[in-house]
């Protein structure tokens, strides 16, 4: 079967026999278990087992347990939560082999996390998603948010002024959970119908957005300066100490170097990928950074890191947060 668009998930279309739902975006990964749980009690499959995949768990008690027919045929809806994302050998095998004899009379659920590209590639993944319905929660991305406000609010027949809904964006950025909760919320205080403007918008949502060290360094490598800016100072009115920020972004610095030196020495970005660790974005993202931040600069900065650390220590006077601001911003710019 083929992968499906988690976000078009119905409870009154018919239920195929397995589904495999994966991603990074927690809050749709519920939202789709919800549905088939929804979907399920509609079309009868009453009897509903549910198996979390922990150390030293048993496979094979899953593999009879699902082989098994209760006395009157009971529809069945069964959950398999992974939490690790990681199933094991033996788990692989037993997955591999759940997949070749789906019971009957059920409708499967697989739940994992988000997955590397390497465990998407398994046998036991491949195995799954050659016989299930493959929903993945994709991160809404900050530039793609907007558009997912707008369309929540559509269903509940509402809708909002561009301005307003900018406003919305930038407060509830990263949290797509807080994003819904702020989006029922304004469905809750106004009719349907309604056109939302920026008084609406600014009464009604929370500045829960959440910045983090990882958003940080995808900004400043990609050369946003207005993002960066953006994301300092969240992190600086959350009380984030810069002791893991400069740690983060030191690290980084020292990869970009390493990885200028492999270039120059005619080595690719995959060959050194693994003992660079460029892993997710930072793939793309750091060869873009080599490419505009020449090594000199990087060099500087290192030399920047540096005494940051030591006005944090108290071995050199300063203000830490000032310092650090001006560094990311100069590798941003």
């Amino acid at each position: 079967m083929a992968a499906a668009n988690i976000e078009q998930l119905r409870p009154d279309a018919p239920l195929a026999p397995l589904y495999v739902v994966h991603g990074e975006e927690d809050l749709l990964r519920i939202e789709a278990l919800d549905t088939l749980r929804a979907a399920a009690r509609q079309q009868g499959y009453l009897n509903r087992e549910v198996y979390t995949v922990e150390n030293n768990f048993d496979w094979n008690e899953l593999l009879q347990s699902a082989g098994s027919v209760g006395l009157f045929a009971d529809l069945k809806f069964l959950e398999i939560h992974i939490p690790g994302g990681k199933p094991g050998k033996s788990g692989g095998d037993a997955l591999q082999a759940f997949a070749e004899r789906l019971p009957e009379d059920t409708v499967s659920v697989i739940m994992l996390p988000k997955l590397e590209k390497a465990q998407t590639q398994a046998k036991w993944f491949t195995a799954l998603a050659g016989k299930g319905v493959v929903l993945e929660a994709k991160a809404v991305t900050p530039a793609a948010l907007p558009q997912w406000i707008r369309g929540r609010l559509k269903k509940l027949d509402l809708d909002i002024e561009n301005d307003a809904l900018a406003l919305f964006a930038g407060r509830v950025e990263g949290n797509l959970l807080a994003a819904k909760q702020e989006i029922d919320k304004l469905a809750l205080l106004h009719p349907k119908g309604s056109l939302l403007d920026m008084a609406d918008a600014e009464a009604a949502v929370a500045n829960v957005a959440r910045f983090d060290v990882f958003q940080l360094a995808g900004a400043w490598m990609k050369g946003d300066a207005l993002r960066v800016s953006r994301l300092l100072e969240g992190l600086e009115e959350e009380g984030e100490e810069p002791v893991l920020l400069l740690w983060a972004v030191s690290e980084d610095i020292r990869t970009l170097i390493r990885l200028a030196a492999a270039l120059k020495q005619g080595q690719s970005v995959q060959a050194v990928r693994n003992s660079l660790r460029l892993w997710g974005d930072k793939q793309t993202l750091a060869p873009l950074a080599v490419k505009r931040i020449p090594v000199p600069r990087l060099l500087d900065a290192l030399k920047t890191c540096a005494k940051i650390d030591r006005i944090i220590k108290g071995a050199e006077e300063g203000d830490a947060w000032t310092e650090f601001k001006m560094l990311v911003m100069g590798l941003a710019a």
